[in-house]
């Protein structure tokens, strides 16, 4: 296979770099205050990150950690706007553009057209299928453990290195692979994680050690293993890393009716024992790029409920049934609740507050779960006479 040069270049043009920041950047970062201090001096700092580019002297910035508590307690890693702009320029231009048409069609997530939806298509089809021509089958549910955390870095650079020719481009994607070795993620993680502790201590909460347990499993960052969690880089690597297990999956274990959402995926099959042999044979590949299964992969008879990417699946009567899980409907309410009354307090714009209930209402129609969003959208939103709403 012929190797991609001259990428690099493609990135040091002001006008991809303006259009990255004004169409992406700009519209997804939650921190407002952010991106007023960067337009404030806009062309200087546009003009700045051009000239870093072309130097070829950028280097990634210190990340901003914290912890995020729905649907479970995370670690996310924040950069700065000209950090920002960097990292989704390398996962379009040179990770994105480069790989993404010869990944599998089961390999979903951070990509166009093929993103939670799809995947959740493909899972109600293929249940489908085997629900209609066999009447009894298995899923065999996949879970990675600590995927993120367990991405080795040689193995990522000798995939990319596979594709990629250009020098230039590789030592600028390299050094945002290694930015998680530095020593500071480590002891911010620490600092996180005791804090935590403290205040969940301090509250007397009942269920005081299921929270601290969750805590105290947050992982650190080995040396030369894991991927920021929260840039795009870190999220095109986790969709290409494991895409030869896709295909692996499809043409030497002969199972079509798979998919895979970064460290989340299934297959489907009559033959229960044929996929235990699978299972073994899949432990066996996932050695080679250094991870291993979680406790929750197991085998599910047809008549059992199965959980795929916050939806429960069943069949009655040979129809499929789709339902919210209870840890999806939690995350909903809290959401919900929150940007209500960020509304009805005027701390956000109806616009900023359509674009997080259109994204909700998508999602809930493919669970029939219309009742749950008129209970948390529309009716506090008709409430607020001052808008004109379309629903």
């Amino acid at each position: 296979m012929k190797r991609v040069n001259n990428l690099y270049k493609k990135i040091c043009d002001l006008d991809v770099i303006m259009d990255m920041y004004d169409h992406t950047i700009r519209m997804n970062t939650k921190n407002k205050k952010k991106i007023q201090n960067f337009d404030n001096f806009y062309s200087c700092n546009i003009a700045k990150i051009k000239e870093m580019l072309i130097r070829k002297d950028y280097v990634p910035g210190r990340y901003n950690l914290f912890l995020i508590h729905e649907p479970k307690i995370r670690i996310i890693m924040s950069q700065e706007i000209e950090d920002k702009i960097v990292n989704h320029l390398v996962a379009k231009y040179f990770l994105v553009d480069v790989f993404d048409k010869s990944m599998s069609d089961r390999n979903c997530a951070t990509r166009i057209g093929k993103g939670t939806h799809y995947a959740l298509r493909l899972f109600k089809q293929d249940y489908n299928y085997y629900l209609n021509k066999y009447k009894k089958f298995y899923i065999l549910k996949l879970d990675i453990s600590k995927y993120f955390y367990n991405l080795d870095h040689e193995i990522i650079k000798n995939i990319i290195r596979h594709k990629i020719k250009d020098k230039n481009a590789l030592k600028l994607i390299d050094s945002i692979i290694d930015s998680t070795d530095e020593k500071y993620i480590n002891e911010e993680i620490i600092r996180l994680k005791d804090n935590e502790k403290k205040k969940i201590l301090n509250s007397n909460c009942n269920d005081m050690e299921k929270r601290l347990k969750e805590v105290e499993q947050l992982p650190l960052y080995e040396k030369g293993k894991g991927v920021c969690i929260g840039n795009m880089v870190s999220q095109v690597i986790a969709t290409f890393y494991l895409d030869e297990l896709d295909k692996y999956i499809e043409e030497q274990l002969g199972i079509k009716a798979h998919a895979r959402y970064m460290d989340d995926f299934y297959c489907i099959h009559e033959d229960k024992e044929y996929l235990k042999k699978c299972l073994d044979k899949i432990k066996s590949f996932l050695l080679r790029y250094k991870l291993t299964l979680n406790r929750k992969t197991k085998i599910y008879s047809s008549n059992e409920n199965v959980e795929f990417l916050g939806f429960m699946f069943s069949s009655k009567n040979n129809n499929i049934k789709m339902k919210l899980t209870n840890k999806t409907k939690r995350k909903f309410k809290v959401k919900m609740k929150a940007k209500n009354k960020e509304l009805l307090n005027n701390k956000i714009s109806f616009e900023q507050y359509r674009s997080v209930r259109d994204s909700y209402r998508g999602h809930l129609s493919y669970g029939n779960c219309n009742y749950l969003y008129d209970k948390y959208v529309i009716r506090i939103i008709k409430n607020k006479k001052a808008y004109t709403i379309d629903f």
